[in-house]
């Protein structure tokens, strides 16, 4: 594993800082809890935070959001920075997950908590003490959703994938990220128990980024035209670089054919405001709910019980309990941390589900 900043974490694990107790906060009468983000452009991210934001509001409680830009060091420096000035409670999606290692024996030191979402923390980490949480969704559920929402498609469609054949590009997140890993193995499971063949024309990755999407999708549709019948994206950002690349590239129909004016349907992953937008459109075809309202709010909830002295363990936290049984990912897969994972479930996202016709 990488060291990141060795001598800094062992400054914060000397530094000699004012002890907080669990469960009770160091401001006088006020909750503070610290956000650290990977990055705040990313659209899960950037709702992730305006949910915590209008959450703190409703109930008085400070936060401190900072953004590390993907910088492992950064955010280092940003959790010592608001340790040295006295918050003890956190809210994390780190930039990598074995940071959560360094970071978890930094806020250990000085009597604190943190829950992380989307980026899952290490086994190791939870394992450092009962006040550190798992607040996110399995990611292979949410790609063995994508998977079904693309057999639907092609079950009410067998015209377009003769022989049961899905001829797919791919279009990865960051590569090695925990997400990318277990939302393609997901899908790959999704579609083979539908009885689907899968055959990668091609797979590579746009690390969440629509504009690499769209300059990876115009590269594609010169090379492979004619040969794919779906496009599926890790994240809606990338979806939507797709669909503006197809879009661009002439792929389009004059009136919408099966739901959707592209030749080719294209699937994403979040249902973030803009792919709901683009499904509206008759562009994307279908996405799956990663809830940032719902991972937020376990989190929030989790840090507000602490800091307040409510929280007991097997609290409800966010509206979900926590796990009581080991699952297949990491590191929910350990059962020394189940009751420590609070699992905010995927839901899938077409046309007939009751959150696209509930969304505005």
């Amino acid at each position: 594993m990488k060291r990141f900043a060795f001598a800094l974490v062992l400054l914060a694990l000397t530094v000699s800082t004012a002890w907080a107790a669990p469960g009770r906060d160091t401001a006088a009468g006020e909750a503070r809890i610290g956000v650290l983000m990977r990055n705040v452009t990313e659209a899960f991210l950037a709702d992730y935070v305006a949910h915590v934001n209008r959450m703190a509001a409703e109930r008085g409680v400070t936060v401190n959001v900072q953004n590390a830009m993907n910088a492992p060091d950064t955010q280092l420096t940003q959790l010592q920075t608001l340790i040295n000035q006295g918050f003890r409670y956190f809210i994390i999606i780190p930039v990598v997950s074995e940071l959560s290692d360094q970071m978890n024996q930094m806020i250990h030191a000085v009597g604190g908590a943190a829950a992380y979402s989307n980026i899952a923390p290490t086994t190791s980490s939870l394992l450092i003490g009962p006040n550190f949480f798992y607040a996110s969704s399995p990611e292979l559920v949410g790609g063995r959703y994508q998977g079904q929402l693309i057999a639907d498609f092609f079950d009410a469609n067998p015209g377009r994938a003769p022989g049961r054949n899905v001829n797919m590009l791919l279009i990865l997140g960051e590569l090695g990220h925990p997400a990318q890993v277990h939302r393609e193995t997901g899908l790959m499971e999704g579609l083979r128990d539908r009885g689907y063949n899968v055959n990668i024309i091609a797979r590579a990755t746009a690390n969440w980024s629509p504009d690499q999407a769209n300059e990876l999708m115009n590269a594609w549709i010169a090379s492979f035209a004619g040969q794919f019948n779906v496009v599926a994206a890790q994240n809606d950002g990338m979806a939507l670089g797709a669909v503006q690349s197809m879009i661009h590239n002439g792929m389009v129909t004059p009136t919408p054919v099966a739901g959707i004016r592209l030749t080719v349907p294209v699937f994403g992953i979040d249902a973030t405001a803009a792919a709901i937008a683009s499904m509206r459109a008759n562009e994307l075809y279908a996405t799956v709910l990663q809830d940032s309202a719902g991972q937020s709010r376990v989190a929030f909830d989790l840090m507000y019980q602490i800091a307040t002295g409510t929280f007991q363990l097997g609290n409800v936290a966010g509206g979900i309990s926590p796990a009581t049984t080991p699952i297949t990912e990491a590191p929910v897969n350990d059962a020394r941390i189940v009751r420590q994972s609070y699992l905010v479930p995927f839901v899938p996202v077409d046309r007939d589900s009751e959150f696209y016709r509930n969304h505005p």
